[in-house]
């Protein structure tokens, strides 16, 4: 077993009034999550909401191989749904990618 895990960091801005929509297609349980399932290697998403109405988004990945080749196997239904949810957003950030430690 590996001591580290590979995460993605997004930042988000939802809509006035799409908040709870929002938290429905981005969450663990949401739209992302059931697309990143399809893929091997896929641990986890989290969702954190702060006061000013921003959320972060991880997805965690038991490597970066493990990301990236999802990424090609599902490069079409990733562009789509991302389109799909352009709407939700004003803003919408890529933090970042980077290794988790695990303890």
């Amino acid at each position: 077993m590996s001591d580290s895990t590979f995460v993605t960091i997004w930042k988000f801005r939802p809509k006035k009034g799409r908040e709870a929509e929002f938290e429905r297609v981005y969450g663990p349980e949401g739209a992302w999550a059931r697309l990143f399932q399809k893929g091997k290697g896929f641990l986890r998403t989290e969702l954190y909401a702060d006061e000013d109405g921003a959320y972060l988004v991880i997805d965690e990945w038991v490597s970066q191989e493990k990301f990236e080749k999802f990424k090609q196997d599902f490069a079409r239904v990733y562009r789509e749904l991302d389109k799909q949810c352009e709407e939700l957003n004003e803003e919408e950030i890529h933090i970042g990618s980077t290794t988790r430690t695990l303890s």
